[in-house]
Protein backbone atom coordinates (compact mmCIF):
# COMPACT_ATOMS: atom_id res chain seq x y z
CA UNK A 1 0.00 0.00 0.00
CA UNK A 2 1.07 3.76 -0.94
CA UNK A 3 2.36 5.53 2.72
CA UNK A 4 0.28 8.79 3.72
CA UNK A 5 1.68 11.21 5.63
CA UNK A 6 0.04 12.12 8.96
CA UNK A 7 -1.90 15.29 7.47
CA UNK A 8 -3.03 13.22 4.61
CA UNK A 9 -4.36 10.55 7.01
CA UNK A 10 -6.15 13.03 9.13
CA UNK A 11 -7.89 14.77 6.29
CA UNK A 12 -9.02 11.11 4.99
CA UNK A 13 -10.28 10.47 8.00
CA UNK A 14 -12.83 13.44 8.69
CA UNK A 15 -13.56 13.09 5.43
CA UNK A 16 -14.22 9.70 5.74
CA UNK A 17 -16.42 10.18 8.97
CA UNK A 18 -18.45 12.68 7.48
CA UNK A 19 -19.27 9.88 4.75
CA UNK A 20 -19.96 7.09 6.86
CA UNK A 21 -22.89 8.25 8.63
CA UNK A 22 -24.23 8.83 5.28
CA UNK A 23 -23.51 5.59 3.76
CA UNK A 24 -24.74 3.49 7.52
CA UNK A 25 -28.42 5.73 6.48
CA UNK A 26 -28.38 4.57 2.80
CA UNK A 27 -27.10 1.34 3.94
CA UNK A 28 -30.20 1.16 6.31
CA UNK A 29 -32.58 2.88 3.59
CA UNK A 30 -31.11 0.25 0.64
CA UNK A 31 -31.07 -2.86 3.17
CA UNK A 32 -34.90 -2.85 2.81
CA UNK A 33 -34.93 -3.56 -1.17
CA UNK A 34 -33.07 -6.96 0.00
CA UNK A 35 -34.93 -7.52 3.30
CA UNK A 36 -38.42 -6.67 0.95
CA UNK A 37 -37.22 -9.35 -1.75
CA UNK A 38 -35.97 -11.76 0.67
CA UNK A 39 -39.07 -11.93 3.07
CA UNK A 40 -41.36 -12.05 -0.17
CA UNK A 41 -39.12 -13.78 -2.93
CA UNK A 42 -39.80 -17.19 -2.56
CA UNK A 43 -43.19 -16.98 -1.36
CA UNK A 44 -44.25 -15.03 -4.08
CA UNK A 45 -42.45 -17.18 -6.21
CA UNK A 46 -44.02 -20.16 -5.06
CA UNK A 47 -47.82 -18.46 -5.63
CA UNK A 48 -46.98 -17.47 -9.56
CA UNK A 49 -44.34 -20.31 -10.72
CA UNK A 50 -45.84 -23.03 -12.40
CA UNK A 51 -43.67 -25.53 -10.48
CA UNK A 52 -43.11 -25.41 -6.77
CA UNK A 53 -39.38 -26.41 -7.34
CA UNK A 54 -39.22 -23.08 -9.75
CA UNK A 55 -40.25 -20.90 -6.36
CA UNK A 56 -36.50 -19.67 -5.33
CA UNK A 57 -36.06 -18.74 -8.94
CA UNK A 58 -36.85 -14.68 -8.09
CA UNK A 59 -34.37 -15.04 -5.28
CA UNK A 60 -31.60 -16.58 -7.97
CA UNK A 61 -32.75 -13.97 -10.64
CA UNK A 62 -31.67 -11.24 -7.33
CA UNK A 63 -28.57 -13.10 -7.20
CA UNK A 64 -27.81 -13.01 -11.14
CA UNK A 65 -28.31 -9.53 -10.24
CA UNK A 66 -25.78 -8.83 -7.84
CA UNK A 67 -23.19 -10.40 -9.99
CA UNK A 68 -23.77 -8.80 -13.24
CA UNK A 69 -23.93 -5.71 -11.49
CA UNK A 70 -20.64 -5.75 -10.09
CA UNK A 71 -18.35 -5.19 -12.43
CA UNK A 72 -20.34 -2.08 -14.38
CA UNK A 73 -20.52 -0.68 -10.44
CA UNK A 74 -17.31 -0.50 -10.50
CA UNK A 75 -16.58 0.88 -14.22
CA UNK A 76 -19.14 3.81 -13.31
CA UNK A 77 -17.30 4.60 -10.21
CA UNK A 78 -13.76 4.48 -12.12
CA UNK A 79 -14.98 6.71 -14.61
CA UNK A 80 -17.56 9.16 -12.96
CA UNK A 81 -16.94 8.84 -9.28
CA UNK A 82 -18.94 6.59 -6.65
CA UNK A 83 -21.56 9.01 -6.69
CA UNK A 84 -22.79 8.94 -10.30
CA UNK A 85 -22.87 4.71 -9.12
CA UNK A 86 -24.80 5.52 -6.02
CA UNK A 87 -27.53 7.30 -7.81
CA UNK A 88 -27.94 4.76 -10.49
CA UNK A 89 -28.40 2.09 -8.05
CA UNK A 90 -31.08 3.66 -6.25
CA UNK A 91 -32.51 4.41 -9.52
CA UNK A 92 -32.62 0.98 -10.17
CA UNK A 93 -34.38 0.46 -6.56
CA UNK A 94 -37.54 2.45 -7.47
CA UNK A 95 -37.71 0.51 -10.72
CA UNK A 96 -37.64 -2.28 -8.57
CA UNK A 97 -40.56 -1.50 -6.71
CA UNK A 98 -43.02 -0.39 -9.18
CA UNK A 99 -41.70 -3.16 -11.46
CA UNK A 100 -42.70 -6.01 -8.51
CA UNK A 101 -45.79 -4.11 -7.52
CA UNK A 102 -46.79 -4.38 -11.19
CA UNK A 103 -46.20 -8.12 -11.81
CA UNK A 104 -47.67 -9.18 -8.49
CA UNK A 105 -50.94 -7.41 -9.64
CA UNK A 106 -50.73 -8.96 -13.36
CA UNK A 107 -49.85 -12.09 -11.30
CA UNK A 108 -46.83 -12.26 -13.84
CA UNK A 109 -43.65 -14.52 -12.95
CA UNK A 110 -41.27 -13.57 -15.42
CA UNK A 111 -41.89 -9.87 -15.26
CA UNK A 112 -41.69 -10.56 -10.97
CA UNK A 113 -38.39 -12.35 -11.92
CA UNK A 114 -36.85 -9.35 -14.01
CA UNK A 115 -38.08 -6.91 -11.09
CA UNK A 116 -35.94 -8.91 -8.25
CA UNK A 117 -32.90 -8.72 -10.83
CA UNK A 118 -32.91 -5.49 -11.08
CA UNK A 119 -33.06 -5.16 -7.53
CA UNK A 120 -30.23 -7.18 -7.45
CA UNK A 121 -28.36 -4.48 -9.29
CA UNK A 122 -29.50 -1.74 -6.48
CA UNK A 123 -27.84 -4.64 -4.07
CA UNK A 124 -24.68 -4.65 -6.48
CA UNK A 125 -24.33 -0.82 -6.29
CA UNK A 126 -25.23 -1.03 -2.22
CA UNK A 127 -22.23 -3.45 -2.08
CA UNK A 128 -19.87 -0.89 -2.79
CA UNK A 129 -20.82 1.49 -0.24
CA UNK A 130 -18.18 -0.81 2.46
CA UNK A 131 -15.69 0.57 0.26
CA UNK A 132 -16.50 3.99 -0.13
CA UNK A 133 -16.06 4.21 3.18
CA UNK A 134 -12.69 3.80 3.45
CA UNK A 135 -11.39 5.62 0.60
CA UNK A 136 -9.13 7.88 1.84
CA UNK A 137 -9.21 6.84 5.17
CA UNK A 138 -5.97 5.78 7.28
CA UNK A 139 -5.25 1.71 6.97
CA UNK A 140 -6.36 1.84 11.12
CA UNK A 141 -9.66 3.21 10.42
CA UNK A 142 -10.41 1.47 7.04
CA UNK A 143 -12.04 -1.83 9.20
CA UNK A 144 -13.62 0.27 11.36
CA UNK A 145 -15.42 1.81 8.33
CA UNK A 146 -16.74 -0.76 6.72
CA UNK A 147 -17.74 -1.96 9.87
CA UNK A 148 -20.11 0.83 10.95
CA UNK A 149 -21.11 1.16 7.28
CA UNK A 150 -22.79 -2.05 7.56
CA UNK A 151 -23.76 -1.48 11.21
CA UNK A 152 -26.97 0.45 8.94
CA UNK A 153 -28.41 -2.75 8.07
CA UNK A 154 -29.51 -3.31 11.50
CA UNK A 155 -31.79 -0.49 10.78
CA UNK A 156 -32.76 -2.64 7.72
CA UNK A 157 -33.24 -5.38 9.63
CA UNK A 158 -35.99 -3.61 11.47
CA UNK A 159 -37.47 -1.56 8.43
CA UNK A 160 -37.61 -4.11 6.18
CA UNK A 161 -39.74 -6.44 7.40
CA UNK A 162 -41.71 -4.67 9.39
CA UNK A 163 -42.56 -2.86 5.76
CA UNK A 164 -43.68 -6.13 4.63
CA UNK A 165 -45.86 -6.86 7.72
CA UNK A 166 -47.60 -3.73 7.87
CA UNK A 167 -48.25 -3.13 4.19
CA UNK A 168 -49.00 -6.89 2.60
CA UNK A 169 -52.65 -6.73 2.96
CA UNK A 170 -53.24 -3.40 1.71
CA UNK A 171 -54.48 -4.32 -1.72
CA UNK A 172 -56.30 -7.56 -0.95
CA UNK A 173 -55.96 -10.27 -2.61
CA UNK A 174 -52.90 -9.16 -3.95
CA UNK A 175 -50.20 -9.96 -1.37
CA UNK A 176 -47.24 -7.99 -0.49
CA UNK A 177 -48.44 -5.62 -3.93
CA UNK A 178 -48.30 -2.56 -1.91
CA UNK A 179 -45.12 -3.83 0.07
CA UNK A 180 -43.29 -2.90 -2.97
CA UNK A 181 -44.57 -0.05 -3.87
CA UNK A 182 -43.01 1.52 -0.65
CA UNK A 183 -40.20 -0.21 -1.22
CA UNK A 184 -39.59 1.96 -4.12
CA UNK A 185 -40.64 5.08 -2.10
CA UNK A 186 -37.50 4.26 0.40
CA UNK A 187 -34.82 3.73 -2.69
CA UNK A 188 -36.26 7.47 -3.49
CA UNK A 189 -35.19 8.36 -0.01
CA UNK A 190 -31.88 6.77 -0.48
CA UNK A 191 -31.19 9.06 -3.23
CA UNK A 192 -31.58 11.73 -1.46
CA UNK A 193 -29.05 10.52 1.52
CA UNK A 194 -26.78 9.32 -1.06
CA UNK A 195 -26.10 12.79 -3.11
CA UNK A 196 -24.31 14.36 -0.58
CA UNK A 197 -21.68 12.11 -0.37
CA UNK A 198 -18.52 13.52 -0.67
CA UNK A 199 -16.95 11.14 -3.94
CA UNK A 200 -14.82 13.07 -5.98
CA UNK A 201 -14.46 11.31 -9.38
CA UNK A 202 -11.21 10.00 -10.09
CA UNK A 203 -7.77 11.85 -11.49
CA UNK A 204 -6.37 10.80 -14.45
CA UNK A 205 -3.61 9.63 -13.08
CA UNK A 206 -6.23 7.40 -10.86
CA UNK A 207 -7.81 5.91 -13.99
CA UNK A 208 -4.82 4.78 -15.73
CA UNK A 209 -2.16 3.91 -12.33
CA UNK A 210 -2.20 0.71 -10.91
CA UNK A 211 -0.67 -2.55 -11.75
CA UNK A 212 -2.91 -5.24 -14.07
CA UNK A 213 -5.69 -6.87 -12.36
CA UNK A 214 -4.49 -10.24 -13.27
CA UNK A 215 -1.06 -9.53 -10.94
CA UNK A 216 -3.04 -8.25 -8.10
CA UNK A 217 -5.62 -11.36 -7.98
CA UNK A 218 -2.79 -13.69 -8.01
CA UNK A 219 -1.80 -12.33 -4.77
CA UNK A 220 -2.19 -15.31 -2.38
CA UNK A 221 -3.01 -12.75 0.06
CA UNK A 222 -6.03 -11.93 -2.59
CA UNK A 223 -7.11 -15.84 -3.13
CA UNK A 224 -7.47 -16.16 0.95
CA UNK A 225 -9.95 -12.88 0.71
CA UNK A 226 -11.57 -14.00 -2.44
CA UNK A 227 -12.40 -17.65 -1.46
CA UNK A 228 -13.49 -16.90 2.29
CA UNK A 229 -15.92 -13.80 0.66
CA UNK A 230 -17.19 -16.59 -1.69
CA UNK A 231 -17.62 -19.16 0.87
CA UNK A 232 -19.30 -16.96 3.83
CA UNK A 233 -21.96 -15.10 1.46
CA UNK A 234 -23.16 -17.82 -1.03
CA UNK A 235 -23.78 -20.44 2.36
CA UNK A 236 -25.50 -17.59 4.43
CA UNK A 237 -27.62 -16.61 0.99
CA UNK A 238 -28.40 -20.75 0.63
CA UNK A 239 -29.88 -20.75 4.07
CA UNK A 240 -31.60 -17.67 4.43
CA UNK A 241 -33.42 -18.14 0.42
CA UNK A 242 -34.55 -21.38 1.89
CA UNK A 243 -35.54 -20.55 5.04
CA UNK A 244 -39.20 -18.63 4.49
CA UNK A 245 -40.16 -21.15 2.22
CA UNK A 246 -39.44 -24.09 4.30
CA UNK A 247 -41.26 -22.28 7.10
CA UNK A 248 -43.99 -22.19 4.59
CA UNK A 249 -43.86 -26.22 3.93
CA UNK A 250 -43.86 -27.08 7.95
CA UNK A 251 -46.60 -25.30 8.41
CA UNK A 252 -45.59 -22.14 10.29
CA UNK A 253 -47.09 -18.49 9.53
CA UNK A 254 -45.90 -15.72 7.14
CA UNK A 255 -45.62 -13.78 10.46
CA UNK A 256 -43.27 -16.27 12.07
CA UNK A 257 -41.24 -16.39 8.40
CA UNK A 258 -41.28 -11.98 8.54
CA UNK A 259 -40.04 -12.43 11.89
CA UNK A 260 -37.25 -14.52 11.61
CA UNK A 261 -35.83 -12.68 8.70
CA UNK A 262 -35.78 -9.52 10.44
CA UNK A 263 -34.01 -10.98 13.65
CA UNK A 264 -31.91 -12.72 10.81
CA UNK A 265 -30.90 -9.34 9.50
CA UNK A 266 -30.11 -7.35 12.69
CA UNK A 267 -27.79 -10.40 13.14
CA UNK A 268 -26.31 -9.62 10.12
CA UNK A 269 -25.27 -5.68 10.77
CA UNK A 270 -25.85 -5.64 14.56
CA UNK A 271 -22.25 -6.79 15.93
CA UNK A 272 -20.83 -4.69 13.29
CA UNK A 273 -21.22 -1.96 15.43
CA UNK A 274 -17.87 -3.92 17.28
CA UNK A 275 -16.49 -6.17 14.42
CA UNK A 276 -14.14 -3.65 13.20
CA UNK A 277 -12.43 -3.24 16.94
CA UNK A 278 -12.52 -7.08 17.29
CA UNK A 279 -10.62 -7.59 13.78
CA UNK A 280 -8.11 -4.64 15.24
CA UNK A 281 -7.72 -6.29 18.25
CA UNK A 282 -7.38 -9.99 16.94
CA UNK A 283 -6.63 -9.54 13.14
CA UNK A 284 -9.42 -10.25 10.09
CA UNK A 285 -8.31 -13.65 10.15
CA UNK A 286 -9.52 -14.77 13.38
CA UNK A 287 -12.06 -13.01 12.40
CA UNK A 288 -13.42 -14.44 9.43
CA UNK A 289 -12.70 -17.95 11.26
CA UNK A 290 -15.07 -17.36 14.20
CA UNK A 291 -17.66 -16.31 11.43
CA UNK A 292 -17.40 -19.61 9.14
CA UNK A 293 -17.33 -21.52 12.64
CA UNK A 294 -20.30 -19.94 13.64
CA UNK A 295 -22.25 -20.23 9.68
CA UNK A 296 -21.55 -23.88 10.30
CA UNK A 297 -23.30 -24.20 13.94
CA UNK A 298 -25.91 -22.00 12.68
CA UNK A 299 -26.56 -25.58 10.03
CA UNK A 300 -26.01 -27.41 13.02
CA UNK A 301 -28.80 -25.96 14.83
CA UNK A 302 -30.76 -26.18 11.44
CA UNK A 303 -30.72 -30.34 11.14
CA UNK A 304 -31.81 -30.19 14.66
CA UNK A 305 -35.65 -29.35 14.78
CA UNK A 306 -38.27 -27.54 12.47
CA UNK A 307 -40.25 -25.79 15.26
CA UNK A 308 -40.03 -21.42 14.45
CA UNK A 309 -37.75 -21.32 17.36
CA UNK A 310 -35.35 -23.84 15.74
CA UNK A 311 -35.31 -21.72 12.50
CA UNK A 312 -34.89 -18.14 14.27
CA UNK A 313 -32.00 -19.74 16.27
CA UNK A 314 -30.47 -20.63 13.24
CA UNK A 315 -30.94 -17.53 11.28
CA UNK A 316 -29.74 -15.48 14.24
CA UNK A 317 -26.53 -17.36 14.38
CA UNK A 318 -25.95 -17.19 10.42
CA UNK A 319 -26.39 -13.89 10.79
CA UNK A 320 -23.39 -13.45 13.08
CA UNK A 321 -21.50 -15.67 11.53
CA UNK A 322 -22.01 -14.13 8.13
CA UNK A 323 -20.99 -10.43 9.36
CA UNK A 324 -17.85 -11.57 11.26
CA UNK A 325 -16.59 -13.84 8.23
CA UNK A 326 -17.91 -11.22 5.46
CA UNK A 327 -16.72 -8.20 6.96
CA UNK A 328 -13.75 -9.65 8.11
CA UNK A 329 -12.84 -10.55 4.65
CA UNK A 330 -13.68 -7.65 2.95
CA UNK A 331 -10.82 -5.67 5.29
CA UNK A 332 -8.46 -7.97 4.04
CA UNK A 333 -9.20 -7.27 0.69
CA UNK A 334 -8.45 -3.55 1.46
CA UNK A 335 -5.30 -4.94 2.01
CA UNK A 336 -4.31 -6.41 -1.41
CA UNK A 337 -4.62 -3.04 -3.50
CA UNK A 338 -3.12 -0.01 -3.81
CA UNK A 339 -5.52 3.48 -3.94
CA UNK A 340 -5.74 4.17 -7.50
CA UNK A 341 -6.56 0.31 -8.28
CA UNK A 342 -9.18 -0.08 -5.88
CA UNK A 343 -12.41 0.18 -7.47
CA UNK A 344 -11.61 -2.72 -10.39
CA UNK A 345 -10.45 -5.20 -7.23
CA UNK A 346 -13.19 -4.29 -5.09
CA UNK A 347 -15.58 -4.57 -7.85
CA UNK A 348 -13.63 -8.06 -9.19
CA UNK A 349 -13.47 -9.38 -5.54
CA UNK A 350 -17.49 -9.08 -5.71
CA UNK A 351 -18.01 -10.20 -9.32
CA UNK A 352 -16.40 -13.57 -7.19
CA UNK A 353 -18.39 -13.90 -4.68
CA UNK A 354 -21.75 -13.13 -6.15
CA UNK A 355 -21.47 -15.02 -9.20
CA UNK A 356 -20.90 -18.07 -7.07
CA UNK A 357 -24.00 -17.31 -5.09
CA UNK A 358 -25.50 -17.17 -8.56
CA UNK A 359 -24.91 -20.68 -9.43
CA UNK A 360 -25.75 -21.93 -6.09
CA UNK A 361 -28.64 -19.69 -5.49
CA UNK A 362 -30.67 -21.63 -8.70
CA UNK A 363 -30.07 -24.62 -6.85
CA UNK A 364 -31.50 -23.87 -3.42
CA UNK A 365 -34.94 -24.61 -4.90
CA UNK A 366 -34.88 -27.90 -6.47
CA UNK A 367 -32.22 -28.79 -3.26
CA UNK A 368 -35.19 -27.51 -0.67
CA UNK A 369 -38.29 -29.01 -2.64
CA UNK A 370 -36.56 -32.89 -3.75
CA UNK A 371 -34.48 -33.25 -0.84
CA UNK A 372 -35.74 -30.65 1.75
CA UNK A 373 -34.12 -28.38 4.92
CA UNK A 374 -32.05 -31.29 6.46
CA UNK A 375 -30.02 -31.07 2.70
CA UNK A 376 -30.06 -27.64 2.17
CA UNK A 377 -28.10 -26.90 6.19
CA UNK A 378 -25.99 -30.07 5.28
CA UNK A 379 -24.46 -28.42 2.33
CA UNK A 380 -22.69 -25.21 4.51
CA UNK A 381 -20.03 -27.74 5.97
CA UNK A 382 -17.46 -28.54 2.86
CA UNK A 383 -17.29 -25.24 1.84
CA UNK A 384 -17.09 -23.82 5.49
CA UNK A 385 -14.03 -26.47 5.93
CA UNK A 386 -12.52 -25.33 3.13
CA UNK A 387 -12.65 -22.07 3.64
CA UNK A 388 -10.72 -22.85 7.78
CA UNK A 389 -8.57 -24.96 5.98
CA UNK A 390 -7.17 -21.86 3.50
CA UNK A 391 -6.95 -19.63 6.49
CA UNK A 392 -5.07 -21.82 8.70
CA UNK A 393 -2.43 -22.69 5.04
CA UNK A 394 -2.26 -18.89 5.20
CA UNK A 395 -1.11 -18.09 8.80
CA UNK A 396 1.33 -21.03 8.68
CA UNK A 397 3.04 -19.34 5.41
CA UNK A 398 2.73 -16.25 7.78
CA UNK A 399 4.27 -17.27 10.18
CA UNK A 400 7.22 -19.26 8.75
CA UNK A 401 7.85 -15.81 6.55
CA UNK A 402 8.37 -14.18 9.52
CA UNK A 403 10.72 -16.64 11.05
CA UNK A 404 12.62 -16.83 7.77
CA UNK A 405 13.15 -13.00 7.99
CA UNK A 406 13.81 -13.10 11.48
CA UNK A 407 16.24 -15.51 10.79
CA UNK A 408 17.79 -13.80 8.16
CA UNK A 409 18.13 -10.27 10.38
CA UNK A 410 19.70 -11.64 13.22
CA UNK A 411 21.81 -14.99 11.87
CA UNK A 412 23.07 -17.05 14.73
CA UNK A 413 26.57 -16.42 15.32
CA UNK A 414 29.46 -18.71 14.66
CA UNK A 415 31.29 -20.75 16.52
Amino acid sequence: MIDMTAADEISGDARARSNVVRLAAAQALTGANSAVIFATGSIVGATLAPDISLATVPLSMYVVGLAAGTLPTGAISRAYGRRVAFIIGTGCGVLTGLLGSFAILHASFPLFCCATFIGGLYGAVSQSYRFAAADGASAQYRPKAVSWVMAGGVFAGVLGPQLVQWTMDVWPPYLFAFSFVVQAIVALIAMAVLVGVDAPKPAPSDFHGGRPLFEIVRQPRFIVAAICGIVSYPMMNLVMTSAPLAMKICGLSISDSNFGIQWHIVAMYGPSFFTGSLIARFGARRVVAAGLLLEAGAATIGLTGITAMYFWATLIVLGVGWNFSFVGASALVLETHRPQERNKVQAFNDFLIFGTMAVGSFSSGQLLANYGWSAVNMVVYPPVLLGLTVLTLASFARRRRARLQAVSEFPEPSI
